[in-house]
């Protein structure tokens, strides 16, 4: 028996695509009734959710291994779900994100420029970035040390958003840190560790799908979310508005790790 389900895993594309695409354009109706955009990243981590959940049920009956299959779709649920909660309430109360009102701001019409530059290509790239999710579920072999090693860099990646996370969270509630700089924790030795957490979350869940060479293709999965995080929507946009908003950013850039954890520099 083939190790791989080919035909299922590749009409199982075109039903998880259209499962990402629904979902984000609800998501913006909801967006246009509450009027703020930002519901988008509560959505986010739940798209992994969906996609998951659509691919354990699309490629049920075809051989897959099922306890991989279960594997990942409770790790890819208890990352969406964790982060969607915590971002959710830490939105509750707040205005529109600042970085949704720079990229619309000189849009003719802010609705539809949304749907396009907002949601469809947070749909688009969930369902690229998902893709080692997707793969997994159609591994016919069982298990093997790769698989373990995934797990656990994905257990490191968890924890590192979980507990930057929750650090970050303290640091705000707390009345005398405000106006300062969050440098303690995790954030001691990066100035992302929620970032970080993210791409070692991605890089595991590729790594169990990896054991499959048609698995180890979606590299470029892993490699798209780093990017973003570090080089796109992610870390820059975030730096720019914190260099503008907090004095002490810029001595803190420049002691303190960008992306990977380091020991902090002496400046």
């Amino acid at each position: 028996m083939n190790s791989f389900a080919v035909h299922p895993f590749l009409t199982g594309l075109g039903v998880t695509a259209a499962v990402s695409v629904a979902l984000f354009v609800v998501s913006w109706l909801v967006a246009l009734v509450v009027g703020r955009f930002n519901v988008v990243d509560v959505v986010w981590g739940l798209s992994f959710v969906a996609i998951g959940a659509t691919s354990f049920a699309w490629s049920a009956g075809h051989g897959a291994d099922h306890w991989r299959r279960l594997l990942v779709l409770d790790l890819v649920a208890i990352w969406g779900a964790r982060l969607a909660l915590y971002i959710g309430l830490r939105s509750v109360g707040e205005g529109e994100d600042p970085r949704y009102d720079a990229m619309l701001r000189n849009a003719s019409n802010r609705a539809l420029h949304a749907l396009g530059v907002v949601f469809l290509l947070q749909a688009a790239v969930a369902w690229l970035v998902s893709l080692p999710i997707q793969a997994a579920m159609y591994i016919r072999s069982g298990w093997s040390f790769l698989a373990i090693v995934g797990t656990v860099v994905w257990l490191l990646g968890v924890l590192f958003e979980a507990v930057g996370d929750a650090q970050m969270n303290a640091f705000r509630n707390n009345p005398a840190n405000q106006g300062q700089v969050m440098d303690r924790g995790l954030w001691r030795y990066t100035r992302h560790p929620n970032y970080f957490g993210d791409a070692a979350v991605w890089a595991g869940l590729w790594l169990i799908a990896a054991e499959h060479w048609i698995g180890a293709l979606t590299f470029a999965s892993p490699a798209l979310m780093t990017w973003f995080l570090s080089c796109k929507t992610g870390k820059p946009l975030l730096e720019k508005h914190m260099s503008r908003t907090k004095p002490g950013y810029a001595e803190y850039v420049r002691r303190t790790s960008g992306f990977f954890p380091l020991p902090p520099k002496k400046v």
